[in-house]
């Protein structure tokens, strides 16, 4: 369980850090992500984006499992 914590502490580290890169490749502006502005507010959904990480990430996991 430490373990498990400390891996999810040190990814979630390394998102924030690489944050300024990843918003450069385009994550987070796909078409399919959700925005809605408002006079006084913004909703922002990214549904498209969350897919692709989702699936990126699924795809190294069951590689660096076998």
């Amino acid at each position: 369980m430490q373990k498990l914590l400390i891996t999810l502490g040190l990814g979630i580290a390394a998102v924030g850090v690489l944050y300024p890169y990843l918003t450069n490749l385009g994550l987070g502006q796909l078409p399919g992500d959700i925005v809605l502005r408002g006079e006084n507010s913004t909703f922002y959904f990214p549904i498209v984006s969350c897919i692709v990480i989702s699936l990126v990430v699924s795809v190294i996991f069951n590689l660096l499992s076998k």
